[in-house]
């Protein structure tokens, strides 16, 4: 039984399972704002970047073990699921409120009540971020011979975060009727993509480990440092 827990087949999946609840989460939670303090620097950030954090790294490490086919099917998967979440919680915005229910359309409306527009905007960054981030890990990969981990995995990242928030932003918020117009929206991606940028390379020990781990004892193709 542990012997079945501990093969590559199910460490995959768990890394599939993770990266899906992220993706799903990084869209539920990306309505909240926080702000903290570094080194008296006040930042200030989607908290669904925690999850989102986490999606690049796994996926690397799919990538890295398994190859470009199999992120690119873990990519495919985080899209459908997102468009089914999405689709569910729309449905379940619009139903009618029972006189029973212990909350209000005021108060579950706003949570959960994405416009179309917005969920458009969601699954397409997702898409054609996480696809552009396992291309371009694999032609890198290939330039290095294998070899620099760290540079693909921060190469890859760099990229596919930068599409990920250029095209959300554009999508969601450009509208220059209402003054919305590209220098707005540049504003709006200035610091988001700065901070991405910064936990792409802390990101970097992750994805050795997550390499490591999910090879297991099978390290004939560890040599990727």
């Amino acid at each position: 039984m542990f012997e079945k827990f501990n093969s590559i087949e199910f460490r995959t999946n768990f890394l599939v399972g993770i990266f899906l609840a992220s993706v799903i989460m990084s869209n539920i939670l990306g309505g909240k704002i926080s702000e903290i303090s570094l080194l008296g620097i006040p930042v200030i950030f989607s908290v669904g970047l925690i999850p989102f954090f986490m999606t690049f790294f796994i996926l690397d490490s799919i990538n890295e073990v398994h190859g470009q086919q199999k992120a690119r099917e873990t990519v495919w998967l985080g899209m459908f699921i997102l468009a089914f979440v999405f689709l569910v919680t729309m449905i379940s915005v619009y139903l009618p409120y029972a006189a029973r229910s212990w909350v209000t359309p005021e108060q579950f409306g706003p949570v959960f009540g994405s416009s179309l527009r917005m969920i458009f905007a969601s699954i397409a960054a997702f898409f054609l971020a996480d696809m552009a981030d396992a291309y371009v890990f694999q032609r890198v990969r290939e330039m290095t011979k294998g070899k620099l981990l760290w540079l693909r995995s921060n190469v890859s990242n760099f990229i596919g975060e930068t599409i990920d928030t250029f095209v959300f932003m554009f999508l969601a918020f450009f509208d220059p009727a209402t003054g919305h117009g590209a220098g707005f929206v540049i504003q709006l991606i200035i610091p988001y993509l700065a901070l991405k940028l910064v936990l792409s390379v802390i990101n970097t020990p992750f994805v050795y480990a997550g390499v490591k781990w999910l090879r297991g004892s099978d390290m004939a193709n560890g040599n990727n440092i």
